[in-house]
């Protein structure tokens, strides 16, 4: 019993680790697509808002694993490396939606 405890704990740091990871990624296209696009380089900020909506569908299916799970009856354990995760997702996909007006307030200039 100790064993699959210690298995589910690693599976679910796994998860918090990748949603982390992807959700980060996507941030950091997504500024990067804001840079490309204020110095007028719009099919470079396309190209990098694609990669940013990439890897943050990575990060959100981690994340439905873990809701599809919860609702099967397999709850997860919530501990503070879970809810960074969440946290990092919510903020890359915030940012994602602000960017993408930003972008076309500079392309509208």
């Amino acid at each position: 019993m100790e064993e699959e405890n210690k298995t589910e704990e690693q599976s679910i740091e796994m998860t918090s680790f990748q949603i982390i990871a992807n959700a980060g990624d996507a941030r950091s296209y997504a500024f990067q697509a804001l840079e490309a696009a204020r110095e007028g380089r719009f099919d470079e900020a396309d190209e990098l808002m694609k990669k940013s909506e990439d890897a943050s569908v990575l990060a959100h299916k981690a994340q439905t694993n873990l809701l599809f799970n919860e609702m099967n009856g397999k709850p997860t354990p919530v501990n503070v490396l879970l809810v960074h995760s969440q946290d990092h997702l919510m903020t890359s996909m915030l940012a994602q939606e602000l960017i993408k007006e930003l972008i076309l307030m500079y392309r509208n200039k």
